[in-house]
């Protein structure tokens, strides 16, 4: 098992958070809205990646999920919610971004574990990831609530 994931295995599921990004949506059937703290997923889709992936995060027990539009409003969530692990959903530039602003928080005594899945494919509308290698590494050292 990768490092990273033998370490999420030991961190509690309340204590991690799920970024996703806004791009991952469907833009010809999605039916969110957008408000302060990103894209308010809806379910409108069972085959969308950011409803399974998700749903998946949630029934797990995950702090919360925030699916934004931008590494801006990514950080702002992590600086709320605190998280002792993130699981992150992104493009290489927006990892790669991601990645040197939570480094920066330690200044604030928040170093949480990031555990990086990249998509498939990029370009900022209707991309994609491997949803099943993404579901695997949400639910690595949980036990489903069954919600």
């Amino acid at each position: 098992m990768d490092e990273y994931l033998e370490q999420l295995a030991h961190i509690n599921p309340s204590e991690r958070i799920l970024l996703l990004p806004h791009c991952l949506h469907r833009s010809d059937s999605c039916c969110a809205k957008y408000d302060q703290h990103g894209l308010q997923c809806e379910n409108c889709n069972p085959d969308c990646s950011i409803n399974k992936l998700r749903a998946m995060a949630l029934e797990y027990g995950y702090k919360g999920v925030c699916v934004a539009p931008g590494g801006r409003l990514a950080i702002k969530f992590v600086k709320e919610t605190r998280p002792r692990a993130i699981v992150a959903v992104a493009c290489d530039k927006e990892l790669e971004e991601g990645v040197e602003e939570v480094k920066k928080l330690a200044e604030q005594d928040i170093v949480p574990l990031i555990v990086i899945i990249p998509l498939l494919r990029d370009g900022c509308i209707d991309t994609e990831v491997d949803n099943e290698k993404a579901l695997e590494i949400i639910a690595t050292g949980c036990i489903s609530l069954g919600r």
